[in-house]
């Protein structure tokens, strides 16, 4: 071989060239393998409620704000230095229950003279019937005398009126509310508030229906004769375990809010109902056979309306259009569009397309959704 040839097999370049090409080839081989089409899949696995008629409620549900029974306000009748506050914030009180001390002194002394001043017009008026009688004075001293007492009489009760009054009690039975002056100012008729009371047994709550939810009543208004119930759902999402009665329904519609206002009464006994608490108001207006409940993830709700997707005959997902009426809890109550013995898919809706196969599972199988205690999905 000659020198040149030795030279050009002996070069770098010609080594790295050999070495890029060998690793081409493994790395072909491994893409090569990498390329195969992964192994089919099993059909996918659903949790299915079977659909039964069902007879549920039919009621209208709106938002509601709870108000006590009565609300007084506290005030001073007379005007004085506040002493004493004589109840606990925020606790029950009686009516007539002492709830602040005015400073009696200055009406003790006002009562006093008073009363002074009733007895000498009272000996002078016995002074003078005598004398009278017997035509020894001007029957018109008699008058006067008579008449000064009348007035003495009536300063006297009113002294002791004002006095009574420098202890300000509560008007009604309730909940105090937070004392707006404390002790030691000075307490005027004309800035005369002192607290708050509220009655909060029996409990108020005011609402309204617009114009969507009185459709649903007769001539598109609510009467105490077409609500069978009233029940009430408190912040937390609990319903109050006592139902109420409409105990107001305006005669009109507000010609502004286009809604119709309304109230019902509730037994607070517990307290659980609070002044000022934003509740929801449930009125039961009678019930609705053959519908059936769905829960809510289970229903889609598109530009063509609602639909489920239920199992077909032949395990394979299968949209269904349905029409959807109000919620029941946590169900969606369907009115059309599904018969008894359907199967309604609950759960991997993500996942699925129309005719995909499934392996159907009840609730509460391994894998599947348990049901709630009452039932229903959880």
């Amino acid at each position: 071989m000659t020198l040149a040839k030795r030279q050009f097999f002996s070069s770098p370049s010609l080594s790295a060239w050999l070495t890029m090409a060998c690793v081409g080839v493994v790395l072909a081989g491994c893409g090569e393998k990498k390329a195969d089409a992964p192994p089919p899949q099993g059909p996918m696995p659903v949790t299915v409620l079977d659909m039964q008629p069902q007879k549920v409620p039919t009621r209208v549900e709106v938002m509601g704000q709870a108000e006590g029974a009565r609300e007084a306000e506290v005030r001073a009748r007379v005007g004085g230095i506040l002493l004493k506050r004589l109840y606990q914030e925020g606790e029950p009180v009686k009516a007539g229950q002492a709830l602040f001390q005015i400073d009696r002194a200055p009406y003790e002394i006002a009562a006093a003279e008073a009363r002074a001043r009733a007895e000498q017009t009272a000996r002078e008026v016995a002074r003078l019937k005598g004398l009278a009688e017997a035509k020894a004075v001007a029957q018109k001293d008699y008058d006067d005398a008579v008449s000064a007492n009348a007035m003495a009489q009536a300063a006297l009760k009113q002294a002791e009126l004002n006095l009574s009054w420098t202890t300000v009690t509560a008007p009604v039975a309730g909940v105090a509310g937070r004392a707006v002056k404390s002790e030691g100012n000075l307490i005027s008729t004309a800035d005369s508030l002192l607290t708050n009371v509220q009655q909060v047994n029996p409990a108020w709550v005011r609402f309204s229906l617009g114009e969507g939810d009185l459709a649903r009543f007769p001539a598109r208004r609510v009467t105490a004769e077409a609500v069978q119930a009233v029940e009430l759902v408190l912040p937390d999402g609990s319903v109050y375990p006592k139902r109420g009665k409409l105990n107001f329904v305006a005669s009109n519609i507000d010609t502004t809010l286009g809604t119709q206002q309304l109230r019902a009464e509730f037994d607070n006994s517990e307290q659980l109902i609070l002044p000022g608490q934003f509740v929801r108001v449930r009125l039961v207006t009678g019930e609705r056979d053959g519908v059936f409940l769905v829960p809510q993830a289970a229903v889609a709700q598109g530009e063509q309306g609602a639909r489920v997707m239920t199992v077909g005959a032949d395990n394979k997902a299968t949209p269904r259009p349905v029409q959807a009426g109000e919620w029941q809890g946590k169900d969606w109550v369907i009115l059309g569009g599904l018969k008894a013995g359907d199967k309604v898919i609950i759960d991997n809706l993500i996942k699925l397309k129309p005719g995909m196969p499934v392996k159907p599972r009840a609730p509460g199988e391994a894998g599947g959704d348990k049901p709630a205690a009452d039932g229903k999905k959880g």
